[in-house]
């Protein structure tokens, strides 16, 4: 287990996920608050860095391409404070940042993570439902299969006047978010299905406005975003690939042969990401894989299927 423990937070690697727990203290941003701790499977890892500041350093944890529904519906517009995947490392902590940093490369070296390749498939759940946003012309709220908008006195009257506009998954064809920037609003906008005109954000029945101002450094609006993106079809997945499941993310894969992101395949009889490798390695896979069979994410058919693998290497 590799750790390193902050006031901004806590990151933990086990070897085959990266927990990221965010800090109690006040200058933790109100996004990371709500997000809570985030379990990222290394094979949703593309990189890491350490870059050393003049007062803090920073740790930064890269995900792959179309992992992450959170950072596929932020579409890299969320600042350094409210990113959960940037922590700020004080001075005495840069060797233990430094350590985390190499552990978790030589993890994806050893487990030949295509770090390269973009996802097809979200490896993180995204942000748990319900959830409700309040904007500047209404309140956007979803449960998991609907998405809806009630409008407030400030609404334009071609929104007020149709009343509360109620949307379910699988007429939505995406989300689009874009956070306040000083004076000028942002927006939460839902697109259906099909063709549709392109209205400004005060007049589209689909769109909530987002405060500008002294509230534009709130951008919890984008979970409600996340959670929508998490439960559509990957824009990356074959056209016949069903969307995730409301109730969570995917199971994380292990070398069992089920066809993870390694390119493995199931009738390979070979654990991926060990030709070459010393007994070292391989005597670390398997007690890895004893821990996931007995943290339940391996069952004993998988295990047994693994360890033989493994076995087979030596």
């Amino acid at each position: 287990m590799t750790e390193i423990l902050q006031r901004a937070g806590n990151w933990t690697f086990d070897g085959g996920t990266v927990r990221v727990v965010p800090g109690h203290h006040k200058s933790v941003h109100r996004l990371r608050r709500l997000l809570g701790e985030v379990a990222v499977p290394l094979e949703a890892v593309s990189g890491i860095a350490y870059e050393p500041g003049r007062r803090a350093g920073r740790l930064r944890l890269r995900l792959r391409h179309g992992a992450d529904p959170l950072l596929q519906a932020a579409g890299g517009r969320l600042p350094d404070a409210a990113d959960p995947y940037s922590l700020e490392v004080e001075p005495d902590r840069v060797g233990v940042a430094e350590y985390f940093t190499d552990e978790l490369r030589n993890a994806l070296l050893l487990e030949q993570v295509p770090v390269a390749e973009p996802c097809d498939r979200y490896l993180l759940p995204g942000p748990p439902v319900p959830l409700t946003v309040q904007g500047t012309d209404g309140t956007a709220s979803f449960d998991g299969d609907l998405v809806r908008i009630d409008w407030n006195w400030v609404a334009e009257g071609s929104k007020s006047s149709a009343g509360p506009r109620t949307l379910a998954l699988h007429e939505l064809a995406g989300v689009e978010w874009s956070p306040a920037v000083g004076l000028e609003n942002g927006f939460l906008r839902f697109r259906p299905k099909g063709s549709h005109a392109v209205l400004k954000p005060d007049h589209d029945p689909n769109c909530l406005v987002l405060w500008g101002g002294r509230q534009a450094k709130d951008v919890s609006s984008v979970l409600l975003a996340a959670a929508v993106t998490a439960r559509l079809p990957h824009p990356s997945a074959p056209a016949s690939a069903p969307a995730l499941p409301s109730s969570g993310g995917p199971r994380p894969e292990t070398g069992s042969g089920s066809g993870s992101g390694s390119g493995s395949g199931s009738g390979s009889g070979k654990e991926p990401g060990f030709e070459g490798t010393d007994h070292d390695a391989l005597l670390r896979r398997l007690r890895e894989l004893g821990e996931l069979r007995r943290e339940g994410v391996l069952t004993e058919e998988e295990f047994t299927a693994a360890k033989q693998a493994v076995l087979r290497r030596f």
